[in-house]
């Protein structure tokens, strides 16, 4: 193995993440999603018949398209920037001036490295300079931004970024605490470890509201 693989292996390993944005190719949407569907069905085929798997079995013969749609459709579909939530907000009417948190939200999302799901939890939080986001984008921002290849790092930022800029502030914050397959299911086999990344913007940076915050989070909220 040459200097060069060993560097992206442990890249992949260590689950290091190389950007704040989604690497994308400038040709990424010059086909259509049908076209993307055919294609990437085409290579599962390769993929499963190298494997030594029976394609005419009634069992596999439809996996390949089924992985195929549920990679551009589902689980990828966060890529695809029309898919975008939309970024309509309110007037503050109430004069609500104190902390916000949606905590709890679902992750689903697929480790970039292994392309093996990670699945938790999202918290965020936000204090409004005027403007507020209905409950429910919250949580079709995380879902937008988690479907695709994903690193934990790079989701939490990107949540963060995405509704500093819908809000127009920087007091937003976001903490995700999520399993990694990756880890859980492979290479060191940890079932119990999970990942907690954080980001804290403005008001945020602060002790005393980032500490908030986290008292917040750890509210058991039952029903």
């Amino acid at each position: 193995m040459t200097k060069n693989e060993d560097f992206q292996e442990e890249i992949g390993n260590d689950h290091i993440a190389t950007s704040a944005q989604t690497p994308m190719r400038d040709d990424a949407f010059v086909i259509s999603d049908e076209e993307k569907i055919e294609l990437i069905k085409k290579d599962v085929e390769h993929i499963l018949n190298t494997l030594g798997l029976d394609l005419t079995d009634d069992s596999l013969k439809g996996t390949p398209n089924r992985v195929a749609k549920m990679f551009v459709k589902e689980i990828f579909g966060g890529l695809n920037p029309n898919k975008k939530p939309s970024s309509s907000t309110f007037d503050n009417k109430y004069k609500y001036g104190e902390m916000l948190v949606e905590k709890n939200i679902v992750v689903y999302s697929t480790c970039e490295h292994h392309l093996l799901p990670i699945i938790g939890r999202a918290h965020i939080a936000y204090i409004s300079n005027g403007t507020v986001v209905g409950l429910s984008k919250m949580n079709r921002v995380v879902d937008y931004y988690a479907k695709r290849p994903q690193v934990q790092e790079r989701l939490t930022i990107q949540v963060v970024q995405e509704l500093q800029k819908v809000l127009g502030t920087d007091d937003v914050a976001c903490v995700i605490d999520a399993k990694h397959l990756c880890v859980n299911s492979r290479g060191i086999r940890d079932i119990e470890s999970s990942t907690v990344t954080a980001e804290f913007g403005g008001k945020f940076k602060e002790d005393k509201v980032r500490r908030e915050f986290l008292d917040y989070i750890k509210l058991d909220t039952k029903f």
